[in-house]
């Protein structure tokens, strides 16, 4: 059993970069460990249970989990100051979910970008079949207003909720997502957070978990399988 995190927070271009390459590496060797080994949050605080996986996927860059993830029926506020629901809006879609920040240095612009890149990559009919939800765990700095601006640099459709902390972390839990309420939100100041991508299907079930450093070339390659799961999925089994 494991779950993932990682922290990030201040630090030069060239600091970020490495940390992103540790975050990477760290990924790479607890997903070669998944059988004996659990990955412990940064910060005791935001622990969340362990997530129990069965192993890589050779035809995915995900990983399986055995128990599937029920994604959370949270509603928090949208970009454009209402109340937005998670289910509601992201209904009959393959719903990426993703905890970051906007002014995390590193690893959450770099999958944002990866993500918009690799959506570019398919076909209108499957972009429309796909939602890529952010929801931040700096909410003191991240307004609708500033998250709205920063995933407009990278895609205008992508959805972002901010709200409550204790709401959001409340939510990120039972989904292995670790995360850590800073010890001040004045100044510049950190936040820890996981680092990872949740899938949902059209059954409001994650099946999968991707770490960080999934490249845009792996996510264009995973996500029309992921809709042709979902297809199977819905019509109870069937191809």
């Amino acid at each position: 059993m494991f779950f993932f995190s990682h922290a990030t927070g201040r630090g030069a271009r060239g600091a970020g970069s490495r940390a992103t390459s540790v975050r990477r590496l760290a990924g790479a060797v607890a997903l070669g460990l998944l059988t004996a080994t659990a990955l412990g949050a940064c910060g005791g605080r935001a622990e969340p249970p362990p997530v129990k996986v069965a192993g890589p996927t050779p035809e995915l860059h995900g990983t399986r989990i055995t128990t599937p993830l029920r994604e959370p029926d949270l509603t928090l506020t949208g970009t454009s100051g209402r109340p937005v629901n998670l289910l509601k809006a992201t209904e009959g879609r393959l719903t990426l979910v993703y905890f970051g920040y906007t002014h995390c240095p590193d690893v959450c612009p770099t999958t944002m970008a990866d993500l918009a890149a690799a959506l570019r990559k398919l076909t209108p009919a499957q972009r429309a079949r796909i939602a890529v939800v952010f929801i931040t765990t700096d909410p003191w700095r991240d307004t609708p207003k500033v998250i709205k601006s920063w995933l407009a640099s990278f895609d205008t459709s992508f959805i972002g909720l901010t709200g409550d902390y204790a709401k959001i972390q409340a939510a990120a839990k039972p989904l292995g997502i670790a995360l850590e309420r800073p010890s001040s939100t004045t100044g510049d100041y950190e936040v820890t957070h996981g680092a990872e991508v949740l899938p949902f299907g059209t059954d409001h079930r994650a099946h999968l978990i991707y770490t960080a450093g999934v490249s845009a070339t792996d996510w264009a390659a995973d996500l029309p399988k992921l809709l042709r799961e979902q297809a199977a999925t819905a019509k109870g089994g069937s191809a």
